[in-house]
């Protein structure tokens, strides 16, 4: 299954990308996975990208929409997140640390660890867009959980 979503860049369209994705998501697997534990990991990887996109990239800038696709098979996911932004340097990213009381650079260590494949691209289409692309196993996601439970 592939599809996907237009939308301005606003926060106050969180709730309906997350409905699109998980809805469309529970379609595509149905109860073969742990819905509970799933969603709830797949929401703050949504949260924390869609969020980035809205503050950095587009700078609250509603008018300036982000792509959103999502490709299905099997238990395989893959999220794509297209932004006009500038794009953000990765190499000079540090992960925050316990003792360094830092405010920010928390969404990709989060979506790091969510994720088991996460890639970011800068200006790779004809239009010079970034796109930020997110992938997991989600059965593999809840047989590990299962077993450290």
């Amino acid at each position: 299954m592939k599809t996907e979503l237009q939308i301005p860049s606003d926060l106050k369209f969180l709730n309906i990308v997350e409905h699109w994705l998980l809805g469309c998501l529970e379609i595509g697997v149905g109860e073969s996975i742990d819905w509970a534990r799933q969603s709830n990991r797949l929401r703050l990887v949504l949260a924390e990208a869609f969020s980035n996109v809205v503050r950095h990239a587009h700078q609250e800038q509603p008018q300036i929409l982000i792509l959103l696709k999502m490709e299905l098979q099997n238990t395989d996911v893959s999220i794509e997140v297209w932004d006009r932004g500038t794009g953000y340097d990765l190499e000079g990213y540090m992960a925050p640390t316990p003792e360094a009381m830092q405010e920010g650079g928390y969404g990709w260590l989060i979506i790091n660890r969510l994720m088991d494949r996460v890639e970011y691209s800068l200006k790779i289409d004809d239009e010079g867009r970034n796109c930020l692309r997110l992938e997991a196993n989600l059965a593999e996601k809840a047989a590990q959980a299962a077993k450290s439970a």
